[in-house]
């Protein structure tokens, strides 16, 4: 498949690349800057282009199957630039015939108890609270699309590690082990993302994967 995909130079967006093309799919890395780009592939292609401007998103992602958004806020850039980056997605990709949408999202907007989210637990780290509202309000945009949209919620935890092949998945609930722990690796998140590409299960919903 042809897979446009915004954000690879981030933590995830690398390994979703990496998976991607292990499985033999053609990957459009969209970046601002493609010489900033060290990740290299024979199906690997770099194109300039701003996620932020629905002109350059419609122009950038015609003639793909799939637009996978890892979009996230870097060092630099404001967590509200994942809400920005959702409504030029959705005001852009009308124009291009791409229906199909795989976002990565945040883990703060699951429930830990009935009606009670993980980022309003008691527990939840204050200076992870941004991001991970943006991320909550990033979701309602998506919410609103008629697009082909999923949402993958990672768990709570997510880090480089290793590459296993196995996950389990939930909805709107946070995933915990029998520990009570909530942990992905990069490389795992990214087999149920690439997944989800190949076998669509969660059209206009959200899903999340944890051990």
């Amino acid at each position: 498949m042809k897979i446009a995909l915004f954000g690879v130079n981030g933590m995830i967006g690398q390994s979703i690349a990496q998976e991607a093309l292990s499985r033999g799919h053609e990957v459009t890395a969209i970046v601002r800057d493609p010489s900033r780009l060290s990740l290299t592939h024979p199906h690997l292609t770099a194109v300039a282009g701003d996620v932020l401007d629905p002109a350059s998103v419609a122009r950038t992602v015609s003639g793909h199957d799939v637009v996978v958004s890892a979009i996230g806020p870097g060092a630099s850039q404001q967590p509200q630039v994942v809400v920005d980056a959702a409504r030029s997605l959705l005001a852009g990709l009308p124009h291009t015939g791409v229906q199909r949408l795989i976002v990565v999202g945040g883990a703060g907007s699951l429930e830990v108890a009935p009606g009670v989210q993980l980022v309003d637990a008691p527990d939840f780290p204050e200076g992870w609270r941004p991001v991970a509202l943006a991320h909550r309000d990033a979701l309602q945009v998506y919410h609103s699309s008629n697009l082909d949209w999923t949402y993958i919620s990672p768990a709570a935890f997510i880090a480089p590690g290793e590459r296993t092949g196995g996950y389990r998945t939930g909805t709107d609930q946070l995933v915990t082990d029998e520990n009570g722990e909530s942990r992905i690796s990069t490389e795992d998140y990214a087999v149920a993302l690439v997944n989800e590409i190949e076998n669509p299960q969660f059209i206009r919903r959200r899903f999340t994967v944890a051990y």
